[in-house]
């Protein structure tokens, strides 16, 4: 484990010089006639300025002042850069992979905190996705979490939840993930609500793992601001979900893909769970209910990654029945609003400029995304290669 600490400092210190290079080479330029998702609202036919890694200007009126590069965006829309809210990275090559697909913020769920402060340093590298995590995850002995090959810190009962969040504080975590898992040894929702009740008095926000409606209900009603799944076996009926959104703010990282590739792994065994199309329809009974949706997929497990196939997750949600602007919501200003992520998931003139450009109108199709042909990570271009 030390061998493979050492090896991420290496790769860490390397991408801190070649930022060093890179600041060197910012400066202003416009993007003109172009559409813009500014992680709110569609304006049509406007500009941007961009001056040393901020977004300075929006208007159809910008001069064009010496020294400007010009960008010619007729025919293109400009978005906020891409988050991911449900991640685990297990390297800097993670954080890259995620950056050349536009995903520049990704939320780790669960992960090895030495690691994950080394990896941390690269939120100013331009190739690199910024890195937020709750380091290790709250479980149980032999819980879910516990089988990845590293110690975790592990809770017993409620009388555990003070020391687990305070080594997370000193850990300097920004949220905190807690697990409820039934095919493992759990969590009691006693412990769970201890977690929650010391994770808000630090103001962090809580989010926790479940597979089942009652524990998602469980937990929802102990105060969890979200959850990290949608749950499998059955629909919530919509007498309970309104009392959930009435009495509780919340918000749900469906991880559809990933959930999809499970069932398909389990093959017959699936069976006794939600198909795709009733998965769907939960989403959209969600979303019609005001509860505000994150896009996530939950890599490296099943084989997804952590950069193209957000895209496919986003088109789960738009088979879902949200509109191209809300599932674009969903990757950009939600996360950004969960989180807390000051200057990121919109285009606003103060705010940073981590922005992508799109071939084609991605505010009516959501499968234009595919079309990047920019990304800028604070005004510098993103290596894509």
């Amino acid at each position: 484990m030390r061998l493979v600490a050492n090896k991420i400092k290496i790769l860490v210190t390397a991408a801190l010089l070649c930022l060093a290079w890179q600041m060197d080479a910012q400066n202003s330029f416009v993007i003109k006639n172009v559409k813009v998702f500014d992680g709110e609202n569609v304006i049509e036919n406007t500009s941007l300025r961009i001056s040393n890694g901020l977004i300075t200007n929006i208007g159809s009126a910008i001069a064009i002042e010496e020294g400007d590069s010009i960008i010619e965006g007729n025919g293109k829309t400009v978005i906020p850069a891409l988050s991911n809210a449900h991640v685990h990275a297990w390297s800097p090559q993670s954080l890259q992979q995620a950056a050349k697909a536009g995903v520049l913020n990704v939320m780790d769920m669960h992960g090895v905190e030495p690691f994950q402060m080394a990896m941390r340093q690269l939120k100013d590298s331009t190739n690199y996705a910024r890195f937020f995590v709750a380091g290790y995850a709250a479980t149980a002995p032999e819980g879910h979490g516990t089988q990845f090959g590293f110690p975790v810190p592990t809770l017993k009962g409620p009388e555990d939840a003070k020391s687990f969040v305070d080594g997370r504080l000193k850990s300097n975590v920004d949220h905190i993930k807690i697990i409820v898992e039934p095919w493992k040894k759990t969590l009691s929702i006693e412990t769970v609500a201890a977690i929650i009740e010391e994770a808000q008095k630090a103001d962090k926000v809580t989010v926790v793992h479940v597979s089942r409606l009652a524990d998602a209900i469980n937990v929802l009603s102990k105060n969890a601001d979200g959850l990290a799944h949608i749950w499998w076996d059955k629909p919530m009926e919509k007498e309970q979900l309104e009392s959930l959104v009435t009495n509780n703010a919340f918000f749900v990282i469906p991880t559809l893909l990933t959930t999809l590739k499970a069932f398909e792994s389990m093959g017959a065994n699936a069976e006794k769970f939600m198909n795709k199309e009733q998965l769907l329809a939960e989403i959209k009974k969600l979303f019609d209910a005001g509860v505000t949706i994150l896009a996530g997929t939950d890599p490296p497990n099943l084989g997804i990654n952590y950069g193209t196939d957000i895209y496919s997750e986003l088109q789960l949600l738009s088979e879902a029945g949200l509109s191209p602007k809300e599932v674009l919501k969903t990757a950009t200003s939600n996360v950004a609003q969960v989180f807390g992520l000051e200057k990121l998931g919109y285009i606003k003139p103060g705010f940073y400029a981590d922005l992508i450009l799109i071939d084609g109108d991605v505010t009516k199709d959501i499968a234009v995304l595919e079309n990047i042909e920019q990304i800028w990570k604070k005004g510098i271009k993103v290596n894509v290669e």
